[in-house]
């Protein structure tokens, strides 16, 4: 039998852990609001728990080495699971501020898990390709989390009501497959360099691509939770879908996005990265004005649609250009930077979305198709400075 390979051991971890994800993140919304939590509670909720998850996210980067990060993750990994166990229990007890602790946990564990599981791949092997496997991995069983909430919501099975709480704890048993194959993974040591991270830091600054590939991707967090930080919450109070018809929309469009993602990766990656934004972000600027103007709900759906189709198309030239750029005793300090400034943006994304929702649909697309127009600007701007640098060093 053939040996699976370590970097995808890794995959298979992160494919469990996608599908608890999938299943659990699809009605984590909907679950505070049974819970009684208003639209601006959980928005806030939410924006805490990124915010929060960027000071762990730092405290890894900053004291965890390369060696030491499977047995960190596995830790965190296992305070994931014991924290949802305890979610399972709270439901409908009232316990509103354990409940909110609880859940901004649960953020704060899932976002570190997310942001280490590159970083610990390249201890083995980093390329685009495996960038792109990784990101694909990570959407694909996702999907197939939203799937199994899809079939199974509102179902009863041997008498029992598949509600959002019995969601949690099948999530939860995917949870605790991603930990035992964790514990499967070796990792052979490395050896490491002493790295200076103030130093890093300070070389990427440095860097006018770097610095404004950053800042580029803050402003594009933004715009993207603005719109869509609370789409579950969006799409069953505003169109009035139910959880489950919901769920199966997100389904659906997450699996084509997902063939989309493969199709880009192996085909449609075009020479012209101008086309490429264009395709990316240009198309979803263009419907969100549109829906701000109109005020229609179809066209508005229609925009989402469009902007969750595409989401995962491209990831090789839209981050993985940039992040390879970084040497590989950086990666992980490098990857907690990238992804500090990344939930930064998705908090405060997601706190203008709660503000936003509550004034009125149109709003929310409206702020957020302002903000793309920097976002594109300056992805526009950065593949002009690739360009000059590639014809420099030639």
């Amino acid at each position: 039998m053939k040996k699976i390979k370590d970097e995808n051991k890794i995959l298979i971890m992160l494919a469990f852990f996608s599908i608890s994800i999938g299943l659990w993140g699809n009605f984590r919304q909907l679950w505070l609001q049974d819970n009684n939590f208003s639209v601006t509670q959980i928005s806030n909720i939410i924006s805490i728990g990124t915010l929060i998850s960027v000071i762990g996210i730092a405290l890894i980067g900053r004291y965890v080495t390369s060696n030491k990060l499977k047995k960190t993750l596995t830790f965190i990994l296992i305070i994931k699971f014991i924290n949802m166990l305890l979610l399972y229990f709270l439901n409908g007890t009232n316990k509103t501020e354990l409940i909110r602790l609880t859940i901004i946990i649960d953020i704060i564990m899932e976002y570190i898990i997310i942001t280490s599981i590159y970083p610990l791949i390249t201890t083995i092997v980093k390329n685009n390709t495996i960038y792109s496997k990784r990101k694909l991995t990570e959407y694909l069983f996702r999907d197939i989390g939203i799937l199994f909430g899809g079939i199974f919501i509102g179902k009863s099975i041997a008498g029992i009501l598949v509600d959002y709480n019995i969601c949690l704890i099948i999530s939860n048993v995917f949870l605790l497959i991603s930990i035992f194959t964790m514990l499967n993974i070796k990792i052979n040591k490395i050896e490491e360099k002493t790295v200076n991270k103030n130093s890093m830091i300070k070389d990427i600054l440095k860097s006018k691509i770097m610095s404004l590939y950053l800042l580029d991707m803050f402003i594009g967090t933004i715009a993207m939770s603005t719109a869509l930080g609370l789409k579950m919450l969006t799409i069953t109070n505003y169109f009035a879908f139910s959880d489950s018809v919901a769920t199966n929309y997100l389904l659906i469009i997450g699996l084509i996005a997902d063939g989309i993602g493969i199709l880009a990766l192996k085909y449609l990656t075009p020479k012209n990265d101008y086309l490429t934004i264009t395709i990316k972000f240009g198309i979803r600027f263009m419907g969100y004005v549109i829906a701000f103007i109109s005020n229609n709900l179809m066209i508005t759906l229609i925009a989402i649609t469009w902007s969750l189709l595409i989401s995962t198309a491209y990831e090789n030239i839209c981050d993985g250009v940039y992040i390879n750029r970084v040497e590989n005793d950086y990666q992980l300090s490098f990857a907690n930077i990238r992804y500090i400034i990344r939930f930064l943006g998705e908090a405060i994304g997601v706190y203008f979305c709660g503000i936003m929702y509550e004034i009125g649909l149109k709003y929310m697309f409206g702020l957020s198709a302002i903000l793309m127009i920097f976002q594109i600007g300056l992805a526009y701007y950065l593949i002009h400075l690739r360009r000059v640098e590639k014809i420099q060093n030639e």
